[in-house]
């Protein structure tokens, strides 16, 4: 292409879950293929995910457990790589895995395998890999791009943005993907943290926070949604898999409703307790579902709401006033003072939207050359391991014809 200039094939921008899967497939294929991360490591998001041993796949990823626009998007690269298809790759390296919860894979120990595994497979691809590297400007070039880097001119026939969405700028995390979206004309959709745990108001901060610690399971509902999972009650507000899962419905001034006895018929275990165990107090009945700390503040919490004292006995409650603390105990009604933004959110809900993509291979129907793929697309999985399966099938889709 003349001096001065790096030529190559394909230049994957982003070395993360979706960079590394992509770049890996496309030389295999015999492309020349250079990789370029602005950060100084590979995978910094898959070190930390799962609380440093990363789960990588979901078993059970399928179209339903993914968010978007275009919710049928996701549809053909899924098909097309399975969470199994990683597994075998994860196999074929020999890193020990888990199955924490059903579905749910994560590495036995650390999630180091998992990067060295994508670096090996790149290495061994051929893949050149420059980290510690910006790209300050892309420019349409003919029949491919041109790229100023701050180590020089790089021009390439394909182009693929990997460089994921907002969540954990610590990580690296930046809108870069969203700027070259809108260079190319493509819509951005609204942006916010999603799979990130809630904040308090005052009031609600001051009684959850002598509770700092406990978990237990529940069912949060969200505009719609319903999750059965473990809640945990933080010095900051309220997290775990039940709030992670339920903030990707929420926006700002939502209520949250939690069942706290995670979908007994507290009614009519309330009604046989009153006649069994006639002298106990709502909070004794609690106790023995919840941990004691969270039973008695619940109880009392209840039975504020309902004008009751909480030494009240179940005996000494009508039939009326049993449903009614029934439903503050089982349609908890909380709205947040907000989440914890993007200092802690997993993923990123909304951003490029892919009404104008190929959902086969993460084109750019109008933009020739052109791929966007992960998370800087409008595409977000549930908690679970499956926005890591969609970071590694797209790339697949796209290593595969890029």
């Amino acid at each position: 292409m003349g001096e001065g200039y790096s030529d190559w094939d394909i230049v994957v921008i982003g070395a993360g879950a979706a960079g590394m899967m992509c770049a890996h497939v496309a030389g295999y294929r015999g492309r020349r293929v250079l990789l370029v991360e602005h950060a100084k490591r590979a995978g910094k998001k898959i070190l930390m995910s799962g609380g440093g041993r990363c789960n990588f796949t979901n078993l059970d990823a399928a179209p339903r457990h993914y968010f978007g626009a275009n919710p049928r998007f996701c549809i053909s690269a899924m098909k097309r790589y399975s969470p199994y298809d990683f597994l075998e790759l994860v196999e074929r390296h020999g890193i020990e895995h888990v199955e924490k919860a059903p579905g749910q894979l994560f590495c036995a120990d650390s999630a180091k395998p998992i990067v060295e595994m994508l670096l090996t497979e790149c290495e061994w691809a051929g893949v050149e890999t420059w980290l510690s590297t910006t790209v300050e400007r892309i420019e349409p070039l003919g029949q491919g791009f041109e790229l100023l880097t701050s180590r020089g001119r790089v021009r390439c026939s394909s182009l693929v943005i990997a460089t994921g969405g907002l969540s954990i700028p610590t990580l690296g995390a930046s809108g870069f993907g969203y700027q070259v979206a809108r260079q190319f004309g493509l819509e951005v959709l609204p942006t916010r943290p999603a799979l990130v745990p809630f904040t308090l108001t005052s009031q609600w901060k001051s009684r959850f926070e002598p509770l700092a610690g406990i978990a237990t399971p529940v069912i949060a509902r969200c505009n719609g949604a319903s999750y059965r999972e473990p809640l945990l009650v933080t010095h900051r507000g309220l997290s775990g898999p039940a709030m992670l899962q339920a903030s990707s419905h929420w926006l700002p001034g939502d209520a949250l409703e939690i069942d706290w006895l995670d979908g007994i018929d507290a009614k009519a275990s309330l009604f046989r307790a009153r006649i069994d165990t006639p002298r106990r107090s709502l909070g004794g009945w609690l106790s023995d579902r919840l941990p004691k700390r969270l039973a008695l503040a619940l109880a009392q919490w209840a039975c504020e709401a309902v004008g009751v004292s909480a030494e009240t006995t179940l005996a000494d409650l009508s039939n009326a006033r049993l449903e009614a603390l029934t439903a503050q105990l089982c349609r908890f009604s909380i709205k947040p003072a907000g989440t914890e933004g993007w200092r802690t959110a997993e993923v990123t809900m909304g951003g490029v939207d892919t009404q104008a993509f190929s959902s086969k291979d993460c084109a750019v129907r109008d933009v020739p050359g052109l791929y966007f793929i992960g998370e800087v697309l409008d595409v977000t999985g549930q908690l679970g391991g499956y926005n890591f399966q969609w970071a590694w099938a797209s790339g697949v889709a796209c290593g595969q014809s890029a």
